[in-house]
């Protein structure tokens, strides 16, 4: 790092390239995943794009790879419950690129819980999403961080939610078919807590750990749901999933350079109220 208090001798256009940085994307294929790809392509990154094998992470990448033909972009398909998955990827990522710099975990699971109220919540339907969430992200961490902090070097980028961060409005969900699982709170808070954690384990290996929290990305909501949302946030409306996408690229490359442990929330103010 440059010891200077002369801010004219640093390039700041330059602090927020990913030139040649090699960055893994879970959840890839996803509404705010895809989003993340598209950002850190056009930021000069090389890409693995990790997915379940649903979403076609390899035709997805070979989609992205025909539209920049000067970078590398590889699809793997993963499943991050498996600790066997997730030491084939960072195996792949290394035999593919050679290096790992950067890890984005912005996979997650709540879509079948979504409609199912606490008091009927199953053992099985409990366990799937913090599978999925938690562990899914303690995993990938624990594999593909300790290499890049072997290294010494990289940075993490986690995905907790405004639900860790405050408890979901119920009335945000009245006269409509969507609500907020309490597992996916509980996961998310894991997150949060895990992300801390490593951010202050890791500092002395120069891997920074931080995390993005979005809030009410669009995904052609209910009428009724968006009405609802513009009533209680101060922006008085959703995000959309290219508006989450700036906060990566910071926390991603060296513009954050000395940002660890945080958590940005893209969430429209939602939790200053």
């Amino acid at each position: 790092m440059i010891k200077t208090t002369d801010p004219s001798t640093i390039n700041f256009k330059d602090k927020f390239s990913l030139d040649d940085k090699v960055i893994i994307i879970t959840g890839a294929c996803g509404l705010v995943g895809r989003s993340f790809v598209e950002a850190c392509l056009q930021f000069g990154a090389n890409l693995i794009i990790a997915d379940i094998e649903i979403s076609q992470p390899l035709n997805v990448a070979k989609a992205f790879q025909s539209r920049y033909p000067n970078q590398k972009v590889k699809g793997f398909e993963l499943d991050v419950e498996s600790k066997s998955s997730v030491l084939k990827l960072k195996d792949f990522a290394i035999n593919e690129f050679i290096k790992i710099d950067g890890l984005v975990n912005a996979h997650q699971n709540k879509s079948h819980l979504i409609f199912e109220p606490f008091e009927d919540v199953s053992e099985d339907n409990w366990d799937k999403v913090i599978n999925v969430n938690l562990k899914g992200t303690f995993l990938t961490c624990q594999i593909i961080g300790s290499y890049m902090a072997s290294n010494n070097k990289g940075a993490i980028v986690n995905m907790p939610s405004t639900y860790s961060v405050v408890a979901p409005n119920q009335n945000l969900y009245k006269g409509t078919s969507l609500g907020c699982p309490a597992a996916y709170s509980a996961s998310k808070g894991g997150i949060d807590a895990l992300s801390r954690y490593l951010a202050s384990y890791w500092a002395a290996n120069n891997v920074r750990v931080n995390m993005i929290t979005p809030h009410g990305v669009w995904n052609n909501h209910e009428e009724k749901f968006e009405a609802n949302f513009s009533e209680f946030s101060p922006m008085k409306r959703m995000s959309f999933n290219h508006e989450v996408a700036p906060a990566l690229i910071y926390l991603l490359s060296d513009a954050s350079s000395y940002v660890t442990g945080d958590n940005l929330l893209v969430e429209g103010g939602w939790t200053v109220w």
